[in-house]
């Protein structure tokens, strides 16, 4: 071989090499299977600890980060979407970023789900081997609420979901559940909670505007701060509430607004996207009975619930003063 053969040898080397190292990362728009590898490095490393906001998942993500709906549930059940959004909802994914675990190389995946207003994101794990661990909803945005949420993934790989609320006195009350994962039992466990306290001096019903024409609207509960505020939804078959409760001498606070579907003519049922929350509304003509179909701790204290009967307030309606018409002459 002679050395101009040889330099074009290691040019053509050189410029193979160079070609591997910036080789684009492969679409996961599409429909075709792919490896798993390629699906976790999809997904952008982070630095320790990192934090993604409720308000963050607002950002518009590039047409190029979408991973289709069938790539997705190739590596991860489903059911972890069905959870959030419902069976006949395939809403838009994209990567927010990964960790690796240095002492058990687990990785851990932070994903974005969008299905028009609604917007949660997921953390996902896997083994050394690629093979799916656990999965579950980290956070979600709702708007408007009035708790405002973080979710923060330390150096140990434990996460965090924090809650914080603006109260009406000016305070601020904060709640903070720690999750790690279990490998063993294939999922996330809650290893620590301290409680959202809020601390509300004066009660301000969000939803008293609404519009109250269906059957069960008005308002429940008894005392100044107890309150479940039912109102008309967005569609015939849902309602609107707002719960606010003080138990126990005020040592057990809760509250929760969202909508309801209704099940039957005296059923009302809610389940939020991203929350493992869900309640149950049974109505009477003077009463309505809130059942915790599934655990509401992220809303309230440990040692209390949102169920009880609630009796329905007498509605107080302004009075009208009627203008006097001028006597005529």
């Amino acid at each position: 071989m002679t050395v101009f053969q040889k330099y074009c040898l290691l040019l053509f080397l050189a410029a193979g090499l160079a070609a591997c190292h910036s080789k684009k990362k492969p679409s996961l728009a599409g429909e075709e299977p792919v490896e798993v590898t390629d699906f976790i490095d999809f997904f952008p490393d982070v630095t320790l600890p990192y934090q993604v906001a409720d308000t963050s998942l607002l950002k518009k993500d590039r047409d190029s980060l979408l991973i289709s709906y069938k790539v997705f549930t190739q590596f991860v059940p489903d059911s972890i979407l069905v959870t959030a959004f419902g069976k006949s909802t395939k809403p838009k994914i994209y990567p927010i970023g990964k960790a690796t675990a240095k002492k058990t190389d687990e990785t851990y995946l932070l994903a974005k789900a969008v299905s028009g207003a609604k917007r949660t994101a997921f953390i996902i794990a896997f083994d050394k081997k690629g093979n799916f661990i656990a999965a579950m909803p980290l956070l979600q945005y709702t708007q408007p609420s009035a708790i405002h949420q973080t979710a923060s993934l330390e150096g140990n790989l434990t996460f965090s979901k924090i809650y914080s609320r603006k109260n009406a006195d000016g305070s601020t009350s904060e709640g903070k559940d720690v999750y790690g994962l279990n490998s063993e039992g294939k999922n996330f466990m809650l290893i620590m909670t301290d409680p959202l306290d809020d601390k509300v001096t004066e009660l301000i019903n969000p939803i008293d505007t609404f519009s109250r024409k269906q059957k069960f609207t008005g308002d429940y509960g008894s005392g100044k701060m107890n309150l479940v505020s039912i109102r008309d939804g967005r569609k015939n078959n849902m309602l609107s509430f707002f719960i606010h409760f003080e138990k126990n001498n005020g040592d057990c606070n809760g509250e929760l607004k969202g909508e309801a579907i209704m099940r039957s003519a005296t059923q009302a049922e809610y389940r939020e996207a991203g929350e493992l929350c869900a309640l149950q509304f049974t109505f009477t003509a003077s009463s309505v009975t809130i059942k915790e179909l599934e655990g509401c701790g992220s809303r309230r204290g440990l040692r209390c619930s949102f169920d009880g009967v609630y009796p329905r307030k007498k509605e107080i309606k302004p009075k009208v003063v009627k203008s006097k018409k001028p006597s005529g002459k």
